[in-house]
């Protein structure tokens, strides 16, 4: 009788390709896992935080280079936040006040909480593919 490996054991391709999907879409990884109900949930609630930030504070918010630490909470939320911040960079639409704080804390929330989701969908993963869950 052979003995697996730890290491064989463990499907990392599988919980990698779970955690790229819940980051490119929020909720992605538990479509992949089966679970539509709770990947739409996912993604209603942090797209429209998201997009409640963006309005609160403009486009402006999404800043790489003036908001540089809360760019990176927003970059949890998706790829595309690259994209607008490639567009946004350098102060080409100024945001000031406190809309931009409170836009800013929506946007980071947001990407928070995809991060917490892209976690638990690839320890589903981890738990489904090692056999630790029925469902």
């Amino acid at each position: 009788m052979v003995m697996k490996t730890r290491s064989q054991e463990i499907p990392i391709p599988y919980l990698i390709l779970v955690a790229l999907a819940g980051w490119i879409i929020p909720g992605g990884g538990y479509l992949l896992l089966k679970q539509v109900a709770r990947g739409l949930i996912i993604f209603v609630t942090i797209a429209l935080t998201f997009c409640i930030g963006v309005y609160i504070g403009s486009i402006g918010i999404v800043d790489p280079i003036g908001y540089r630490p809360w760019f990176f909470l927003q970059m949890a939320n998706s790829p595309l936040v690259a994209i607008i911040g490639h567009f946004t960079a350098g102060g080409g639409f100024p945001v000031y006040g406190r809309p931009c704080e409170m836009g800013q804390i929506y946007t980071g929330t947001a990407g928070w909480l995809n991060l917490l989701c892209i976690v638990n969908a690839v320890y589903m993963a981890y738990l489904k593919k090692t056999g630790q869950m029925e469902r």
